[in-house]
């Protein structure tokens, strides 16, 4: 016998699914609900908590619960250029750059430097129109971005040649996909449910010296995420002898 929580979540997930409640729509009040459902409000946010997790609902604070609107899906193309991986679905990029940015101890390990080495910050923020999409955090040793200070700027498709520009090459690409729940940081900025997955990606590409030349931490919300690698054999064909 379902719960009464996961009772309230399908009763309202069908409403959501058959258009009775329409996307953008504000959900009754949490104490309206839990009168109507005859549960305790702990009950009703744990049943609202289940359709936040699903991506369906969205808790905007201060405001009240609203249906959320359906997102484009962003499929991760593992092996190719770091924005063209990712940013196809969304409709505009952010782009924060910081320059002399210390690498901790996991960045360090990554790009195979020491702690505290000097690192170029991009911190691009995709947007489906006004909401955020998709966040990556990329990082290039300092010695090979020499652009100075601290900027914002909306750059869409020039990361990836600004990137070209500040390293040598690409040869080899190393890349770790993994889901887990997002950190506190990454749940608000881009405005997901803490209980909802997330695809977690760690791209870490070398030159042809086997140099590290950028490290790239990507997370894609689970509720809108796929990912595609592709392995291409090679056939060896050999002639016959006479």
């Amino acid at each position: 016998m379902a719960s009464r929580r996961h009772a309230i979540a399908d009763d309202l997930r069908n409403q959501i699914t058959t258009g009775r409640i329409q996307p953008g729509e504000r959900l009754p009040s949490e104490s309206e609900l839990a009168s109507r459902y005859r549960v305790s409000t702990p009950t009703l946010r744990n049943a609202l908590a289940v359709l936040q997790a699903e991506g369906l609902v969205e808790k905007i604070h201060g405001k009240g619960n609203y249906v959320r609107h359906k997102l484009s899906r962003v499929t991760y193309v593992g092996g190719g250029p770091m924005t063209e991986a990712w940013i196809g679905a969304a409709e505009a990029l952010r782009v924060t750059i910081t320059t002399n940015f210390k690498a901790r101890g996991d960045l360090a390990a990554l790009l195979g430097v020491s702690a505290r080495s000097p690192l170029t910050e991009f911190v691009c923020l995709s947007y489906e129109g006004k909401r955020p999409h998709s966040l990556a955090r990329i990082y290039v040793p300092l010695d090979l971005a020499s652009a100075g200070g601290t900027h914002e700027a909306p750059w869409s498709g020039r990361v990836e040649a600004r990137l070209a520009e500040l390293r040598p090459p690409m040869f080899d690409i190393r890349e770790t996909v993994s889901a887990r729940l997002p950190t506190p940081e990454e749940a608000s900025t881009l405005r997901i449910s803490s209980a909802l997955a997330v695809l977690a990606i760690t791209r870490v590409a070398a030159d042809a010296a086997g140099r590290v030349v950028e490290a790239a931490l990507l997370v894609l919300p689970g509720d809108r995420a796929d990912a595609l690698f592709t392995t291409h054999h090679t056939t060896e064909v050999r002639g016959t002898e006479e």
